[in-house]
């Protein structure tokens, strides 16, 4: 081989590898494909929410971080405020304010005249936010309130305590369709304590709401879940509710006067069920034997059971102290007698129920 091919083979071997090096390298002179210039258009708002109180919405919101091409807003930005009563979103100004991006948006605003008069109805807000030149990327989602004169306060609230709950009255109103909402307040909290008994009653709750939708325009409601023994603070308010999208919405009026009931019992417990009599038979000597459905109460402290024969007065048969359970064998009978017998159930604070259904028994004669 010659001296001269042996210097030029390396160099063109250089060459060409520099050259795919270039080819393949980025930026290496040759440009790419063209790209649209970015529109800036705020990404829209999704967690828009609206609450009515009186006649003022107050709006929440989150600003937006990024534009459509998901970079970072730098400006301040212009957000328009819309209600609409309709389904279409058209857009009834409310106001606009300026936010930063990224920042909390709140908005409140005192509903015109016309929105809090007439029957409830859906009404509807959206925000628009813009760039410096005006332009949005599309409206919020929807966020409802219920505009309409909201409904009447409850006046003349007032509790009993009855044995199977509190009873509240209040005024009623002649053709109220409108739901109450009670508030109830448990002022005697107990102190947490570790459960051992897995049968223990859970804690109750600090406050409970309870919806009322019958009776309402009878003025009165029950309710069967107090606890005796506690102490209770009571409020009620009307409430109108309209379905918008399967979402039901509330408007509620003023909340009435508190008032401030001790469940206290009481009261007897419920005379006893199922009072049955069986004389022996006459091998076996004189007597009666007794049972009834137990009490399910639980305060029954036990149960006394009453005598008399034809038309006579009433006597007490059973020991001094209440029998402690739903049975009793009566061995003071004569043959050839008739006897009725009524049973009472007698709770721990000594209050004794009504008499149970009468039975009646013939002991056989010897």
């Amino acid at each position: 081989m010659e001296a001269g091919q042996y210097c030029w083979e390396p160099s063109r071997w250089l060459a060409q590898a520099a050259i795919a090096t270039c080819l393949l390298a980025v930026g290496c002179g040759m440009p790419g494909a063209p790209q649209p210039p970015s529109l800036n258009l705020p990404q829209p708002v999704h967690d828009l929410r609206a609450v009515r109180t009186g006649d003022e919405v107050s709006l929440a919101w989150t600003m937006p971080r990024r534009n459509t091409d998901q970079l970072l807003l730098k400006d301040s930005l212009r957000v328009k405020i819309c209600r609409s009563e309709g389904h279409d979103a058209t857009c009834s100004s409310a106001g606009q304010v300026t936010l930063a991006p990224s920042a909390p948006g709140v908005f409140t605003e005192q509903i015109p005249a016309a929105l809090v008069a007439g029957s409830p109805r859906a009404l509807a807000y959206f925000v628009q936010v813009e760039n410096l030149r005006g332009k949005s990327a599309g409206p919020s989602n929807l966020a409802h309130v219920v505009a309409g004169q909201a409904p009447p306060p409850v006046t003349a609230f007032q509790a009993e305590v009855r044995k199977a709950g509190v009873v509240l009255h209040w005024t009623p109103v002649a053709g109220d369709a409108t739901s109450v909402r009670l508030e109830r307040r448990l002022l005697t909290p107990h102190l947490e304590k570790k459960k051992t008994d897995p049968f223990e009653a859970p804690p109750e709750p600090a406050t409970q709401n309870l919806l009322i939708t019958a009776r309402v325009a009878e003025g009165r409601a029950l309710d069967r879940t107090p606890r005796f023994g506690e102490s209770y603070e009571y409020r009620a308010q009307r409430v109108a509710r309209v379905t918008v999208d399967d979402q039901t919405l509330e408007l509620a009026g003023a909340p009435s006067n508190a008032i401030n009931v001790d469940v206290r019992d009481v009261f007897p417990p419920d005379a006893p069920q199922g009072l049955a009599a069986v004389a022996g038979a006459p091998e076996s000597g004189a007597v009666v034997d007794l049972n009834w459905q137990p009490g399910t109460e639980a305060d029954v402290a036990g149960y006394v059971v009453y005598r008399r024969e034809a038309d006579g007065a009433w006597q007490r048969v059973s020991p001094a102290k209440p029998l402690p359970a739903p049975a009793f064998h009566d061995a003071t009978v004569r043959p050839g007698h008739t006897y009725r017998y009524v049973v009472t159930a007698v709770d721990q604070g000594n209050r004794e129920s009504p008499r149970s259904a009468e039975t009646e028994e013939n002991v056989p004669a010897e």
